[in-house]
Formats: C-alpha cells, structure tokens, sequence
C-alpha cells in the first residue's frame, strides 16, 4: 500500500449543500479541498482519536473526530473502499475504522446529546440526525421548547429554516432548568454573533466599494462589525476565504479586498466580496484596546500594543493576525504601462483586471476572482467595436463564461506571454501565435488610409447637385427633347439656357516599373546586415516584443555602437555591393532586362493607338453637345462663352416683357408676344453664326 490515498467526488456538507471536493490520506494529515471555493482543511494525523464508516444518502461516509472536539464528516465512498481505508488507518494512525449503522425508523423521540460542535439526535443508541451547531444562527426558549434557526445558504433550492424541541421537564434535578441547559449547550458551539465586550481597535470613516458607503469598522476577536448610516453587517472572521492586497493603476490608491463565504446580505443583494479603498498618503497611529502581555500571548508577535503607518498596512495587518490567513498580493506580473493590472470593461462597467500567481480577479464592480484550477480554457477575440482593442474571455469547468472587453491591444502580448507561461488552455492558440509574429494584422488598418465618406472636401467636383448651375450636358439635352415635346402641344417660355462646365481630360496614368525578377538582387546596408544577425539576440532578452518594439529597440543600440564595430558591418555592405555590381553588369552583357524593355514600348504604342481611337469619339460627341441639327430648345443652347451681353440682356428684356403683356393684355396679343419671345434667340444665333 503506497504512502497516501486520493478520492476524487468526495462530498462535504456546508450548511446544507453538498460540495464536492478532494479527499487525501497520508501518514502525516488529511487534506480535503473544497471544488468550488478552494479552502483547504487540514487535519493533523496526530490530533485524530475517532473513526466512524457509516451508511449515508451518498453511499458510504466518514466521520473523524479528533482531540480537540472537532468533528469532519465526508460523504460519497464506495462499498469497496472499506478495506483500502481500514488498512491505511491500522497501519498510519492506528486507529480502528469501526462501522456504526444510522437509525432509519423515523421515530421523533429520542435522546439529545452534544458531542463537541454536534448536536446528535439518537434513538436506541443509533443516531437518526446530527446538526453542525455552526450553523445556528439564533436559539430561543420558551416554556418546554427550546427554537434552533439556522444561517441561510443561498445555493441551496431548499433550505431548512428551524427545528424545535420539546424538553420534557426534569423530576430529578430541580435546581436547573432543563430548558436553560439545553440553550447554553447549543449557545456554546453555535455561530451566533453577539458584541459583548469592548472592541479590539476602531477603524473611523473608511471608504467602502462594496458595499458602497462610508464605515466604521469595529474589530472584535471573533467577529467584524461594520457600522454605516444606514446598514451594519457582523462578519465572523470564520466566514473570509481569502484576503487581498492590490496597488490601484495611478500608484495614488490601495484596494483591500475580503472574500467571504456565506456573502453578506442587504435585501435580495449578496456581496461576496468586502472592498475598502485606501490612499497611501493616509497614516494613521493605532492602539490596541489590549494590554501587551494579552497582545502577545495572543497574536505572537503579529502585532504589538501601539502600531503607526498608512492606513492600509494598519487594517490589513491587524485583519491578517484576527483571520489568520495570508495576504494574496500581484505576482510579477506588469502591463504595458508597467502597472501590476489592466484596464477592461466587465459587463457595463470599467475596472482592473489583476493577473495572480494562482488565478485572476476583477474589480471593482462586480468583483470577479477566478482561481486557475477552475478555468477550464481562456480565449483572445477582437473587439465588437474597433480593432485597437480585444476582448479576453475565460471559460470555467462549470461552463459560466467571463468576458472583459476593451483591453488596450498593446497589453496583449504581456497578458498572452502570462496565461501561456501558466499553461492555460488558449483556446485559438494558433491564431494567436500568427498575430503576436505579425502584429499588423491585429493593428487598424484604416490608419493609413483615409475614407471617402470622411473627406468630403477632396471628392471630384465634377459630379453637379441638384439645383446647382453646373449641371451635367446629359440633362439639359434630356430637358430639350421633353421641350419639344411640350412645344406642339402648347407653347412655353424659353428657360434660361444652362452652362455646362467643360470636363477635364484625365491625364494617362503613369505606368508602373516592372521588376526584373531574372536581375541580381540589391545587396542590404550595412544597418540591415547587423539587423538580421542580433534579431534573435534581441528577442531572447526582451521576451514578448513586438515587432514594432524590435525595430525601436535595434534603431537605438545601432546608434550606440562604436566606430570600430560599424566599419566591420561597412565593409560587410561594401564586399556585397561590389559582388551585387559584378553579377548585375554580367547579367546585363548575357542579355538580361531586355525582354522587360520590349514589353514596356509595346504597351507605349498600344497605349497612343487607344488615345487615337479615342478623339474622335470625343469630338462628335462635343458636336452633339455644341446644337448642331435639331430644332426647338436644342437650336436656342448656347455656352456662357459664346453669347455676348447685348444678347443676353435681350433676352431679359423679352422675358420681362412677355410677363407684364400676360397681366394687360388679351389671350391672344400674349401668344403673338410669346412668338417674338421665341424667335428672338434663333435670331441671334444666325447672326452670330
């Protein structure tokens, strides 16, 4: 039989809910830690002196008791697993496993006896239920009764409120009530919260995130009180999980974060996390409502009688002393901007995300801690909204997914080389690894160029608008033809003829220079040279360099390099230039580079033919334009150029007096005056002509 036994999916009942978790057995302790919350229970092989195996609702369980009236209880072993457990315990602790049955007959009369932090209910020497004594929050008596209420567990769907019982009276002894006596054994192991006596130390006024407010913070031995306005909370220090400390991204500000387990309630809200803000200007000079000898024996050392310094390093140092667990601060983690966090976005809020040697956590609103043992693989996206920042998403073993958005993208190749080195599942890895060699494929591509839609001042002003004077030749023959059609029908006034602005003949494109891809290629500067041979150097003494930074970093050391180490890559670039003008002028005398210039004055010539053919075409449709043939509106068009004043004021002259003619005279007097209105344009126009 080897040194240790693991059994993984072994239950623990925490007030009622069974979580699952792993059990080891090993001569010097037995370990179990909890799934979902991480805590860690560690019991001293020596300190044991009782082992039960019982039949229980998950098949088999273990009840260990030890020497200082603790009693641990784990669920969900086999049948077969009796033997292995047995062996292990005779020949590492020495103890028997014996076997005890539980009472299932129902009965509701029985016998109360209190077993250390246990309050077992027996009938006929066999237990029907035991209750944890932890887990009562409130005991009442009244004449016969005595009320055991519970604390409320918020992942339970059924939860048990209370239990009564009835305490018949005593015909022995009459000097103690049996009532009284049972409450003071139940109130003697039961986590029921009461501020007797003085407080340790005050904490006045300290900021509070969560719950939000200002708080008195009265530190008891077993138990914290917060004090507000509005609300106070009593935390047992039983309760706190873990406790963090964390620099805040303007290196102004601390964060103090206390995880808890049951949360604190305020209505339907829970709070499992308690965070305080603090400055670090802010000092403070504390004094324990304790005398030193009391100081000492009871904190070791951890704390003395008369303490001074900033306010942070005051509450965290008395709460890690009371609590008795460490302090998780950032590993070495640093972002871009050399701060221990980033800054993301957690569903509609901004926080900091801290990257910790055994897990993440997020603040402040929600608060957010993710252990890595839970995540089950973490993923880079891109952003929903602009590409100069990626989402990280983790995705835990019980299938909830956390999403923080907005991260800046030069944090990622910090926070890539961080999960990688914690080897996390990345779910794209692949991807990823292309874009951390390639960073501007994850840049804005949209930087170099600009969009048409955003320029509007550089658009081609040869495309007229609506009601604009220089509207197109296309629609003032369109407006002609309907003109004509109009005219038999009914005759109108002649419309001021409109202006075409003559379009600009675009200019050929400049072709572009064919490489020779037969011809030598340019041999590299001296810079480019040295470039290629220290790359590697200078990725392996800054890892997760980008590509960007490489170049920055090289500019710089190539301009701190001496003369003498220069003129060795100089006269590396000068042997390859004159090698590159050996191999060129040889290929140019073998007759290479000829066919590309045979090509490019084929295409001189098939270009000037294309422009021949392209004139004339022009030129009748300038004809077109211009009114030659067709009568009607087309014969009265002319360019601005080409009608001198006289004629244009004549124009006016004609219209204005059709309009008043239309006013004084007969129907018929205005249809002569319209003809010479009319005519009066052809007119002109011959004799122009």
């Amino acid at each position: 039989m080897g040194d240790t036994l693991e059994f993984n999916e072994i239950y623990q009942e925490v007030k009622g809910s069974w979580n699952d978790g792993r059990l080891r057995f090993s001569k010097q302790s037995v370990v179990y830690k909890n799934s979902k919350t991480g805590k860690v229970d560690s019991i001293s092989a020596s300190d044991i002196n009782q082992a039960t195996w019982r039949r229980v609702c998950l098949g088999h369980g273990i009840k260990l008791g030890t020497s200082t009236g603790n009693v641990y209880k784990y669920d969900g072993f086999r049948d077969t697993d009796f033997e292995r457990i047995s062996e292990f315990f005779k020949a590492n602790y020495k103890l028997e496993l014996t076997e005890k049955d539980m009472c299932v007959k129902g009965w509701n009369w029985g016998t109360a006896k209190f077993s250390g932090p246990l309050l077992s209910f027996d009938v006929n020497d066999n237990a029907a239920f035991e209750i944890p004594l932890s887990n009562v929050s409130q005991c009442a008596t009244g004449k016969n009764e005595v009320t055991l209420e519970f604390h409320q567990n918020d992942d339970t769907e059924v939860s048990l409120m209370e239990v009564r019982f009835y305490v018949p009276p005593s015909q022995t002894d009459e000097r103690q009530d049996p009532v009284e006596a049972f409450a003071e054994n139940v109130l003697t192991k039961a986590d029921v919260i009461q501020a007797t006596g003085d407080a340790v130390c005050i904490f006045k006024e300290l900021q509070c995130l969560t719950p939000r407010g200002r708080y008195d913070i009265r530190i008891y031995p077993t138990f914290l009180h917060l004090h507000g306005k509005t609300f106070d909370y009593k935390i047992p220090y039983t309760t706190v999980l873990r406790l963090f400390l964390l620099p805040h991204k303007d290196q102004r500000q601390m964060f103090f974060v206390i995880s808890l387990d049951p949360p604190i309630k305020q209505g339907q809200t829970r709070y499992h996390f308690l965070i305080l803000l603090f400055s670090k200007e802010e000092n403070i000079t504390l004094t324990l409502n304790m005398s030193e000898e009391d100081v000492e024996r009871r904190f070791e050392g951890k704390l003395s009688k008369n303490m001074s310094g900033s306010l942070y390093e005051m509450v965290s140092r008395v709460m890690k002393a009371l609590v008795n667990r460490k302090i998780t601060v950032p590993g070495n983690f640093q972002g871009h901007s050399g701060a221990q966090c980033i800054t993301c976005s957690y569903k509609a809020s901004s926080g900091l995300l801290y990257p910790l040697e055994r897990g993440f956590i997020y603040v402040h609103k929600p608060p957010v801690h993710l252990r890595f043992e839970e995540i089950s693989c973490v993923n880079f996206a891109r952003g929903t909204t602009t590409t100069r920042s990626f989402d990280f998403e983790i995705e835990t073993k019980q299938g909830n997914q956390y999403t923080f958005s907005s991260i800046e993208r030069e944090e990622y190749g910090k926070l890539f080389d961080f999960v990688n080195a914690k080897k996390l599942n990345i779910k794209n890895r692949g991807f990823k690894e292309g874009m951390k060699g390639k960073i501007d494929e994850y840049s804005d591509e949209s930087d170099g160029g600009s969009d048409e839609s955003f320029n509007p001042g550089e658009e081609d002003d040869d495309i007229a608008e609506e009601y604009d004077s220089n509207a197109s030749a296309s629609d003032s023959s369109e407006d002609g033809d309907d003109s004509e059609d109009d005219g038999a029908k009914k005759k109108k006034p002649v419309k001021k003829p409109k202006v075409v602005k003559e379009k600009k003949e675009r200019k050929p494109r400049k072709e572009k220079k064919q490489k020779d891809t037969g011809g030598p290629k340019r041999p590299m500067s001296a810079y480019m040279l040295w470039l290629n041979s220290s790359r590697e150097r200078i990725k392996s003494e800054n890892p997760g360099i980008s590509i960007t930074e490489i170049s920055k970093k090289a500019g710089e050391m190539w301009r701190q390099l001496g003369k003498d180490e220069k003129e060795e890559w100089d006269t590396k670039a000068g042997e390859a230039k004159r090698q590159y003008d050996i191999a060129k002028k040889e290929y140019k005398e073998s007759g290479g580079g000829s066919t590309s210039s045979s090509k490019k004055e084929s295409k001189k010539s098939a270009g000037k033919k294309d422009e021949k053919k392209r004139k004339p075409a022009g030129g009748d449709k300038d004809k077109e334009r211009g009114g030659g043939g067709g009568g009607g509106a087309n014969d009265s068009f002319k360019s601005r150029e080409f009608i001198p004043t006289s004629e244009s004021s004549s124009d006016s002259d004609h219209k204005s007096k059709s309009k008043k003619s239309k006013r004084s005279k007969s129907k018929k007097e205005s249809d002569e005056e319209e003809e010479e209105a009319v005519s009066t344009p052809a007119s002109s126009e011959e004799e122009s002509d």
